[in-house]
């Protein structure tokens, strides 16, 4: 099709001109998106709490030893803790030089869940000096006896 620009004789174009129109419209459709507030979707987490030690866990300056039992109880060097005791008391062992040696012992049967969030808290942490404990017990763990 061809398109027409007018005609030779000289009379005024009777067709209206859109472009105008097209970009007074496009220009309204962007500050319309613009202004449309921008759906937020939230997801809930939960989150430890931190709280004031009960027992008064002592943080000791050459090792200290992290069990989890099969209760799902955190013990820091006996003394039971939470999640968020466990991540202040990681950071107090931060802050000392040189930093002590962490042992992570969890019990047999103990839930994979949890030592699962213990460990991740611990790599959080950054902490240098960590070691896996009492493995030896379960050399056997699993097999079948003849």
């Amino acid at each position: 099709m061809a398109m027409s620009g007018g005609k030779d004789d000289g009379a005024p174009m009777m067709e209206m001109n859109t472009t105008p129109l097209i970009d007074v419209m496009l220009v309204l459709l962007i500050m319309f998106i613009i202004t449309i507030p921008v759906a937020t979707h939230s997801v809930n987490v939960n989150l430890p709490q931190a709280s004031p030690p009960t027992n008064n866990p002592v943080v000791d300056p050459v090792k200290n030893k992290l069990v989890l039992t099969q209760t799902n109880q955190i013990l820091w060097n006996g003394s039971t803790i939470n999640e968020g005791n466990l991540v202040s008391l990681l950071q107090s062992t931060k802050a000392m030089n040189p930093e002590p040696e962490l042992q992570f012992q969890p019990e047999a049967y103990s839930s994979y869940e949890t030592a699962n969030r213990i460990l991740k808290i611990i790599t959080d942490s950054k902490v240098t000096k960590f070691g896996f404990v009492g493995n030896e017990n379960f050399a056997t763990f699993g097999k079948a006896s003849n």
